[in-house]
């Protein structure tokens, strides 16, 4: 069984709107997940560092991040970031050039886990639904197109309010929901904007939305997880 999460950390500043990347890094330990994309993993301004340092990932988790190497200091590619527990093997990156007026991204991985080949790609789409579709079929068409197939985990802040509809009803043509529930607001959640998506080889054995104590303070979103085994 290989357990997934998304989280979009709002850059580590919480519901009561002090930065404190430590809390963030409960929660991600909290999730105990073998793999792990991140939103809003880098600070907005100045040298857009990571939120985390990588100090503490290092000696106060489980974790490491992929090294996408892009610019010095960034955990990840315009704010998309992912971690994965430090016994998995990273056997290849990439980054995804999305369209759009500001710059998005997304990051990519072929990962091992536990002698299971998966490849995961973490996104944060646009607020504005035309742009999300553009990026949504930019996404698949990177998957699609990649020489070596293998089971894929889609994760991220999807944007959308739909229920079924918009970029939904896009990458269900291809991939298979998973029904975590609602993760925004981490207050009190009233959507489900946090989503995690799979292609055939992969099966949904569990999911759901991270609920802490720390979860409801570390950022305005709640994380979701999903447990996957190969079919």
């Amino acid at each position: 069984m290989i357990r997934v999460a998304t989280y979009n950390m709002r850059k580590a500043i919480g519901t009561d709107r002090r930065r404190r990347p430590e809390r963030t890094l409960e929660v991600l330990c909290e999730l105990d997940a073998d793999v792990i994309v991140l939103q809003e993993a880098d600070r907005r301004f100045g040298a857009r560092a990571s939120a985390m340092p990588f100090h503490m990932i290092e000696e106060h988790s489980d974790y490491k991040p992929v090294p996408y190497d892009t610019r010095h200091g960034s955990i990840g590619w315009h704010g998309n970031a992912m971690l994965v527990k430090k016994t998995v093997e990273i056997v290849a990156k990439d980054v995804i050039h999305l369209p759009s007026l500001e710059p998005r991204g997304a990051v990519l991985a072929d990962l091992r886990v536990g002698g299971v080949r998966i490849r995961a790609v973490g996104m944060h789409l646009d607020l504005s639904g035309l742009w999300r579709r553009q990026q949504a079929h930019t996404i698949m068409s990177c998957v699609e197109c990649r020489v070596e197939k293998m089971p894929t985990v889609l994760m991220g802040d999807l944007n959308e309010w739909s229920a079924n509809g918009g970029v939904l009803r896009d990458f269900a043509r291809q991939f298979r929901l998973a029904q975590c529930g609602r993760s925004f607001h981490a207050r009190r959640p009233i959507v489900e904007l946090d989503r995690i998506m799979v292609t055939p080889g992969l099966a949904i054995h569990a999911c759901g939305v991270h609920h802490s104590a720390a979860s409801r303070k570390a950022s305005d979103h709640l994380p979701v997880w999903a447990d996957l085994a190969p079919e």
